[in-house]
């Protein structure tokens, strides 16, 4: 009986292993972004006087390695760009994302948090799209994501479907994926189990 009882424990420790350990990620979206109406009032650093943000919300759906999901994102994006190496020219323009978050919502009810620690949009006037790419850190979520961390990389291609009186464009169709590492994902079996 002893024996079992090692045994058991053994495999429990086992498993809890296994689920701590990161889960390598790789979920497609598609869905649409807009101005967004929540004002995450971020301050211009260099001049106080002028608006610093315009307020974007993205709402995708998906499907991946952990499930199909929907996503709601919401995230200041610098009103005013700055240079870049890797988005220059003359009809490209390089825009920093300040602050934002995000929510994941699973078919099983789980939520997964992110939170945005860096990014930036690249607008291309010529070939009327844009390129943003998030880095998101996962600060946890309900369910199987109660115990989550890790870091996931948002990409995601947008294209306007809609203009403004003035032409600008105001409502985009957007495609994209998230990569990365989720670890701390308990199993439906252990889920059941807390239920229990």
């Amino acid at each position: 009986m002893k024996h079992i009882a090692t045994i058991a424990l053994m495999l429990t420790l086992g498993v809890t292993c296994v689920y701590a350990q990161g889960h390598s990620v790789k979920m497609k979206f598609s869905g649409t972004s807009a101005a967004g109406t929540i004002n995450l009032q971020q301050p211009d650093p260099s001049n106080l006087q002028r608006p610093a943000t315009n307020n974007d919300e993205d709402n995708f759906a998906g499907n991946g390695t952990l499930g199909s999901f929907t996503f709601r994102n919401v995230r200041a994006i610098a009103t005013y760009p700055t240079t870049s190496s890797t988005c220059s020219g003359a009809n490209q323009f390089y825009f920093q994302d300040l602050a934002g978050a995000g929510v994941f919502r699973f078919d099983d009810g789980s939520l997964l948090y992110v939170r945005l620690t860096q990014g930036s949009d690249c607008i291309d006037l010529a070939a009327l799209e844009a390129h943003c790419t998030l880095t998101l850190e996962v600060t946890g979520g309900t369910g199987r994501f109660r115990n989550a961390s890790g870091t996931l990389t948002f990409t995601e291609t947008a294209v306007p479907v809609l203009a403004d009186a003035k032409n600008n464009p105001v409502f985009f169709a957007a495609t994209g994926e998230f990569t990365g590492t989720v670890s701390g994902v308990a199993r439906e079996a252990d889920r059941q189990e807390e239920r229990q």
